[in-house]
């Protein structure tokens, strides 16, 4: 079946950085695109960036655009998201999506908190 398990959140002050890791199982991640999405308390779940299978293909949200990076490593089936200059309303559950056959797959988040 197919299990996305997110890690690396945590506490950081603001301006600090943090990478995120999401490990895949399950499916061919080679073949998948993947994205990362944040929900912040009391927020809509929003979309942060996405990759193709490849990595040839970035897409960041705007707001994120120059302070996150997003990458893949296809031999360890695992998506990375490196996160700069992190703003307090950075603080959000990182989540890990993929959508295989039609149907989306979610990881159970990971809690990122940017405080002082």
């Amino acid at each position: 079946q197919v299990q996305l398990v997110e890690s690396g959140g945590g506490l950081v002050q603001p301006g600090g950085s943090l990478r995120l890791s999401c490990a895949a199982s399950g499916f061919t991640f080679s073949s998948s695109g993947m994205s990362w999405y944040r929900r912040a308390p009391g927020k809509e779940r929003e979309l942060v960036a996405s990759i193709s299978s490849s990595g040839g293909t970035i897409m960041y949200a705007r707001s994120m655009k120059g302070r996150f990076t997003i990458s893949r490593d296809n031999a360890k089936n695992t998506v990375y998201l490196k996160m700069n200059s992190l703003k307090p309303e950075g603080a959000a559950v990182y989540y890990c999506r993929t959508t295989q056959g039609g149907v989306e797959y979610w990881g159970k988040g990971t809690l990122v908190t940017v405080s002082s």
